[in-house]
């Protein structure tokens, strides 16, 4: 399996949230993740910053994030180049997929647990 550097954008240090599981789901795959979140902390011995951090060659954006917070980091993802973005349930936003279109970026509606667990990711 191919690791796939994964920016987890809207990352939780509290267990019942799903980017907590997804987290720790990609480290238990072998992925690399980066983590940016509201509040600081640690999941499965990844960071989590609470700044825009420099991204580079990153394959995946994992959104856990509800549309009206993601616009704060359009320009970010897109600078970024990443080959896709996945939109968990949730964080559907038409206005973003055309953005990402434009720039050549994947779109993906799915959901990041479902997809590591089928081996789809």
């Amino acid at each position: 399996m191919k690791n796939k550097k994964t920016l987890v954008l809207g990352a939780s240090t509290k267990p019942a949230r799903y980017a907590f599981m997804a987290i720790e789901k990609l480290v238990e795959k072998g992925h690399s993740v980066l983590a940016i979140g509201q509040n600081a902390g640690e999941v499965a011995g990844i960071k989590i910053q609470t700044k825009a951090i420099p991204l580079k060659n990153v394959d995946t954006v994992t959104l856990y994030l509800n549309p009206a917070r993601q616009r704060d980091y359009y320009n970010y993802i897109v600078e970024a180049q990443p080959k896709r973005v996945i939109f968990n349930p949730g964080t559907e936003n038409p206005e973003f997929y055309q953005l990402l279109k434009l720039n050549d970026i994947k779109v993906e509606v799915a959901c990041t647990l479902v997809l590591l667990s089928t081996n789809q990711y």
